[in-house]
């Protein structure tokens, strides 16, 4: 009964998406080409002094986006420093300087990681001026190199990419921001809470006093969902009754995790003039979230021992509302999409089970991955696939009538290996370093052993793959943890982004190859596979060592 109940919420979910990819994906191709601006977007191009027309070279978009994203670093930065003195604070102090380091570089990377307990952390103005924000803009730089990148596929001989500005208006303004509202309205309906009510004193049925907050929920909660984000309002995160009352709510909040990132290939065939491209991009991601998915679901429900034979099910960390079942659909769809809000504490997941979230972020996020950065980072695998394929077939590979040559498999390399860098550097250094390790053992792991190797490594996984849900098992907010992981994160984020524009003004400089007979067909089932291959092959072989000493080291015990 179970798996077939976990087979209609699948189809269900399936039914929806196919149901939004086309209008979606037509509607932001049709805008990010579009050359009208409304007049609010002129309005605001005239006061920050930019020509939307005007086209950027890959090494000046890169420049926009490093400056537009250091401002908003020290924007969130200084308004937790200054919460003590801000309007609806609710008389919380100022934000430590490491935390607020940590928090600034978390939203504006759209990770959201969150070393803090927000409900008893941060007032109204920092969640509304400062975090919720980011979680528009961030969503939208994403998108914006997504875009730039798909143009690089594009462009015969220009050497440009488009316009930074004028993608990350239109992002916000013609998509994200109507998207989000539209979103809030329908989780008001659900339950979801929105008030500035501050804390209500309540007497429980035991006859103790609980101070129950409120806030601004519904309208953070629709933008963290469908901008990717994952930061919660409440500790709790997305199994709080506030933020997501029923099942049906939690249906919604999956639907909004993944309705950008699953459409975003139709508005990269569109834009490349061939439809079919997407739909073979799409078949990838769709591969990978189904075998995902099924793997956990079924960890989850064979979850031996006496407790869970006692429960009925392997239901520690989990809300009896959404069962096994829908904590296994929205934790596979978090950490495939950047999202990392949580509807169930993965610490809390069998051995196994709590592997597989490790294992989505470790694929680097691609199936469907973040609103933009998923697109690129299949983009990428799709470049190294099809030389891979060229090697093979003793011939120059190409990939939409674009040459693929030394320098851009040489940054298609980097890209790769970047976060695999971060993650097992990060992790290595907090055991490796003496006085790092005392404080890590004896501070942070509240598991020692393999579970406490495990919550390390996917700490510095979430950080550096941009995710942002966390094993609930480690503090992870001290002067070591809140560094590294800002760190991570801000490597995590930028450097792959440095290297999408360096492929895109590459692709764009190029012009277009007739294809031949020995040309590689990228919309067939025979590429489609050979890319879920290499997708699954680099994970593997990357993290495979580290993983046998801890999640799978636990789950074989």
């Amino acid at each position: 009964m179970d798996l077939w109940f976990a087979v209609l919420q699948a189809l269900t979910l399936a039914l929806v998406l196919a149901l939004i990819y086309r209008p979606l994906g037509d509607y932001m191709a049709a805008f990010y080409q579009s050359s009208r601006d409304l007049r609010i977007e002129r309005g605001f191009y005239r006061l920050i002094g930019v020509n939307p027309r005007s086209q950027q070279t890959w090494q000046s978009y890169l420049r926009s986006v490093l400056a537009f994203s250091l401002l908003g670093v020290l924007f969130v930065y200084a308004i937790q420093r200054a919460q003590a003195v801000l309007p609806y604070s609710l008389g919380f102090p100022a934000i430590p300087s490491g935390l607020s380091f940590n928090t600034a570089v978390s939203f504006v990377t759209n990770t959201n990681w969150q070393s803090y307990s927000p409900d008893v952390t941060m007032g109204y103005s920092v969640q509304m001026l400062g975090l919720a924000v980011q979680n528009f803009v961030s969503a939208a730089v994403g998108i914006a190199v997504a875009i730039a990148l798909v143009r690089g596929f594009a462009q015969r001989r220009t050497g440009t990419i488009g316009n930074f500005w004028v993608d990350l208006t239109r992002g916000v303004l013609r998509l994200l921001l109507p998207g989000a509202v539209l979103a809030a309205v329908v989780l008001l309906a659900g339950g979801v809470i929105q008030n500035l009510t501050g804390f209500t004193d309540v007497t429980t049925i035991t006859g103790a006093t609980q101070s129950i907050p409120g806030g601004p929920v519904a309208s953070q909660e629709a933008i963290k969902m469908l901008g990717t984000n994952g930061g919660g309002f409440f500790n709790a995160n997305s199994a709080h009754p506030f933020e997501n009352p029923t099942a049906w709510t939690s249906m919604f909040q999956i639907i909004l995790m993944l309705a950008i990132p699953f459409s975003l290939p139709r508005t990269f065939g569109t834009i490349v003039g061939d439809k079919r491209q997407g739909y073979a991009i799409l078949g990838a991601m769709a591969a990978i979230f189904v075998v995902s998915l099924t793997a956990l679901t079924l960890f989850e429900l064979g979850g031996a021992g006496t407790a869970p034979l006692a429960a009925g099910g392997a239901m520690e960390g989990k809300e009896q509302r959404f069962g096994i079942i829908g904590s296994a659909l929205f934790g596979t769809t978090s950490t495939l999409t950047s999202t990392g809000a949580v509807n169930s504490m993965h610490d809390s997941f069998t051995s196994l089970g709590g592997m597989m979230p490790m294992l989505n972020m470790m694929l680097g996020e691609v199936a469907p991955g973040g609103t933009g950065s998923g697109l690129y980072g299949m983009l990428i695998l799709a470049v190294i696939t099809v030389f891979i394929a060229g090697l093979l077939v003793g011939r120059t590979p190409e990939y939409l009538g674009k040459k693929i040559g030394p320098r851009e498999i040489k940054i298609a390399s980097l890209y790769i290996l970047v976060t695999p860098t971060l993650v097992l550097a990060g992790t290595a250094l907090s055991f490796a370093i003496p006085a790092v390790r005392a404080d890590v053992e004896s501070t942070s792991i509240w598991n020692p052993g393999l579970h406490g190797l495990s919550e390390v490594l996917y700490a510095f996984t979430s950080a550096a793959n941009n995710n942002g849900s966390a094993f609930a098992g480690l503090t992870a907010n001290t002067p070591w943890f809140n560094t590294a992981l800002g760190v991570a994160m801000l490597l995590g984020r930028f450097l792959p982004i440095v290297l999408v524009l360096a492929l895109a003004g590459a692709l764009s400089a190029q012009d277009t190859v007739p294809a031949t007979r020995g040309t590689l067909p990228t919309h067939r089932t025979q590429f489609v596979g050979l890319l879920v291959g290499v997708t699954v092959i680099i994970t593997a072989l990357t993290y495979f060592p580290v993983l046998a000493l801890g999640p799978l080291a636990e789950g074989l015990q």
